[in-house]
């Protein structure tokens, strides 16, 4: 299961570059790599890493003891 969880925030770090190199550069790191964004190979990574995303959504139970800790009193 840690494995997995390493793997999925891997993929998910690979996502956010790739969005942030979109957003300043209007270059999709992805699409070049597997040659076009409508690749069979570019499609797969899209879709392993939204797969990523969606299994990340179970660090957000986690992140708790981190956002909320007794040290941090609003």
């Amino acid at each position: 299961m840690k494995a997995i969880s390493v793997i999925a925030l891997i993929l998910i770090l690979v996502g956010a570059l790739n969005w942030g190199l979109w957003g300043f550069f209007q270059f999709d790191f992805v699409a070049w790599l597997f040659g076009g964004d409508k690749t069979w190979l570019s499609r797969l990574v899209y879709a392993v890493i939204g797969l990523a995303g969606v299994w990340g959504l179970s660090f957000l139970g986690k992140c708790k003891a981190l956002c909320c800790s007794s040290s941090h009193k609003e």
